[in-house]
């Protein structure tokens, strides 16, 4: 069952007009949307953004009001989405980034280090570059930037040398053969800790989907498509995000950007966002015991000023 990580303080600090326009960019299952549709007026309006098309059917069974919208596409696109339908400004923006529970959860997408299936890790599988495609071409130095880059992996490269080595023998196409040749590769003390592929699984889903690259282009876009006092809310799962997320927002809310330096401002910059939470909110104790997947979450605010 598809538990929705922080649903309620994301809701609650999501929503600044009952009457209003809000886009969910990570369907999902459609766990926060549905909530979100709930607690709005009937003449609300909620569009849903997924770019996986599995998922994006499967949650059209289940949400069907009529005043909810649900797009496939990738968030990146999300000024092009509202434009087409001929939306111009919103009142509230929410984000839950990383892997859904869905495709966690099916073996056969290959984003498991438990379950044994082909290396593939698309979240759209309409595209064509998976998983395989970089453990298999990409050459040791690339591989060994995308673990420690994308997965903060200390032991990066002797993993991307045992992966090129192993290629070598023969094409890596498993979830769990890639698995053990990182297990491999790690020292003993290493394995005894949190599964050792993690760090590199992660990496490598987000070098696949181009994770943070959207989530950068996503963000200046969301401002622009706020109204004034419309909120900005986004999840997080890693360090990697939330640096991203959190970085962002502290910018956007600033009203000078000059060097410490300089006597006076001289750079005319105005503040789009006012920070609502300076600080993260977190899952409760009670939401980490039901939803293990929570443990890790933070939640960002801001309104557009």
């Amino acid at each position: 069952m598809h538990l929705p990580v922080l649903l309620q303080e994301t809701i609650e600090n999501l929503i600044n007009d009952p009457h209003g326009i809000y886009v969910d960019c990570t369907l999902g299952g459609g766990g926060h949307l549905g909530y979100l549709a709930e607690k709005l007026a009937p003449d609300a309006r909620v569009i849903g953004i997924d770019k996986d098309p599995e998922i994006l059917r499967q949650t059209r069974l289940n949400i069907q009001a009529p005043n909810v919208t649900l797009i496939q596409s990738d968030f990146r696109y999300l000024k092009q989405v509202l434009q087409e339908l001929d939306i111009e400004l919103v009142d509230g923006i929410m984000m839950d980034l990383g892997v859904s529970s869905f495709q966690l959860d099916i073996p056969s997408r290959g984003f498991s280090f438990h379950e044994d299936a082909l290396l593939d890790m698309r979240m759209n599988r309409e595209q064509a570059f998976t998983a395989q495609d970089i453990v298999n071409s990409f050459e040791e130095n690339e591989i060994t930037e995308i673990l420690f880059k994308y997965g903060e992996e200390t032991y990066a490269r002797s993993i991307s040398r045992a992966i090129v080595n192993y290629r070598q023998l023969k094409p890596i196409e498993n979830t769990l053969e890639l698995a053990d040749i990182i297990k491999g590769a790690v020292p003993a003390r290493y394995r005894r800790e949190k599964h050792p592929a993690r760090k590199s699984f992660q990496a490598l889903r987000i070098a696949v989907n181009e994770e943070l690259e959207a989530l950068r282009e996503v963000l200046p876009q969301a401002i622009e498509a706020l109204n004034p006092g419309g909120r900005l809310c986004v999840i997080s799962f890693h360090s990697l995000e939330d640096r991203i997320v959190k970085q962002f927002m502290q910018e956007k809310s600033r009203t000078c950007i000059c060097p410490p330096s300089f006597p006076i401002c001289v750079c005319n910059h105005k503040a789009q966002l006012n920070m609502i939470k300076r600080k993260p909110i977190t899952p409760s104790d009670e939401e980490c015991e039901n939803n293990p997947r929570a443990r890790s979450a933070k939640l960002r605010v801001a309104a557009r000023i």
